[in-house]
């Protein structure tokens, strides 16, 4: 007898923590989603300012004219920074790309002193684009103006491809989450149907009997949205280690939203799972539950 509550005890442990595990990998993948439809905005406003373009300047050109004309850039609304980058850094920031220094076979140096522009997110699209070409092109000291116009385009084209489809898949997983985190608490509940029989027949109502089982799924909802949040942390560190800069557009009080929208749909979907799943259990007849 002893060894069979223990057998119990122990399959019941291991159906329990299977089902945390299940719900916090639903919940993550919500995190996920929730962050990003949070911090979409400001990954966008980070994508459009760290495009840069270079202004290539003509031969020959005096320091007091290079500042002059820097600061006039800086002082135009649609420029974030400028940052100023001489034939001899150029030569160095190539040779530690090629491994080898242009001048060593060429005899001199090919290449010309330009300024890196990075705009404000809001001009950082094809048509503020075109105006500020004109706008840069009239300085005597520019000769060209150099910029993937394509991936400007890319970018700008998907921005709003991406919000679309980020509300898609998070309709989609609320769907899908709904659904596996309602089979794995009926799952558990499966064992307990004829407990809730005998329950009905002595006179139980009801909510009596959901509520130890709601309380009981509450408590793994919580401890799922609780490794879920311990998910997200990781990853969050992760890309703060592999994408310098990401740390600028979290906010702490965005990720508390995220945090407490995990923990919250955490608790929700158990406790709607589980008042389902119990319902079915309540609305059958006793010889019904021998063939399920």
């Amino acid at each position: 007898m002893a060894e069979s509550r223990k057998v119990s005890s122990v399959s019941f442990f291991n159906s329990r923590l299977t089902s945390i595990i299940s719900i916090a990998l639903v919940l993550f993948l919500l995190g996920l989603i929730l962050l990003m439809g949070l911090l979409g905005n400001k990954l966008s406003e980070y994508v459009r300012e760290n495009i840069s373009f270079s202004l290539v300047l003509k031969d020959n050109q005096k320091d007091a004219e290079i500042k002059q004309m820097q600061k006039k850039l800086d002082a135009e609304p649609y420029i974030k920074s400028t940052e100023y980058i001489s034939k001899e850094q150029a030569a160095r920031e190539l040779e530690e790309e090629l491994g080898e220094n242009p001048e060593t076979f060429l005899g001199f140096n090919p290449l010309q002193a330009s300024i890196e522009v990075k705009l404000h997110s809001e001009y950082a699209n094809p048509d503020s684009l075109r105006f500020i070409e004109k706008e840069i092109m009239a300085y005597t000291s520019v000769s060209d103006l150099l910029y993937r116009r394509d991936m400007m385009e890319m970018v700008h084209t998907n921005i709003a491809r991406v919000g679309i489809i980020l509300l898609i898949l998070a309709l989609a997983l609320m769907a899908i989450s709904f659904v596996l985190i309602g089979n794995t608490i009926r799952l558990l509940i499966y064992s307990k149907r004829f407990l809730i029989h005998t329950m009905k027949l002595v006179g139980a109502t009801s909510g009596f009997i959901r509520r130890p089982f709601v309380w009981h799924n509450v408590g793994s909802g919580i401890m799922a949205a609780i490794l879920a949040i311990l998910l997200l942390t990781g990853t969050l560190y992760y890309l703060q280690t592999e994408l310098e800069g990401f740390i600028n557009i979290l906010d702490m009080r965005t990720l508390l939203m995220v945090y407490a929208g995990v923990l919250l749909l955490g608790v929700l979907l158990s406790v709607a799972a589980t008042v389902l799943a119990v319902n079915r259990y309540l609305r059958m007849r006793g010889d019904e539950m021998y063939y399920i």
